[in-house]
């Protein structure tokens, strides 16, 4: 099978048109619906003094010793970076009434 210099630079045009649509598609996608934060059993998650973050793998033997002076994260608190780099939470409503986000990047 043979292929135009013409047939093959539309072929082309058409694939690059194609991946640069789903491109700029994705991220819109992605920004629209929310995913879940799965944290999973027996993991530590750091936010470290320089604002790095780490996940660790937990044990049991000093499960007393890691509870004191913890507290509960309350349901319905949002966690985000600041566009200073520093991370907050919020709690509070951060959902309107039709299920959006309140505070998503087409406000």
């Amino acid at each position: 099978m043979t292929f135009s210099k013409t047939a093959f630079s539309k072929t082309t045009f058409a694939l690059v048109s194609a991946a640069i649509v789903t491109a700029y598609s994705v991220p819109a996608l992605a920004q629209t619906a929310a995913t879940p934060w799965e944290l999973k059993p027996d993991t530590g998650y750091a936010y470290d003094k320089e604002g790095k973050t780490f996940s660790y793998k937990m044990g049991t033997n000093n499960a007393g010793e890691l509870l004191k002076g913890a507290k509960k994260v309350p349901k319905g608190t949002l966690f985000f970076i600041g566009q200073n780099g520093q991370l907050y939470m919020r709690s509070g409503q951060y959902l309107e009434g039709d299920g959006k986000f309140k505070f998503g990047s087409d406000r």
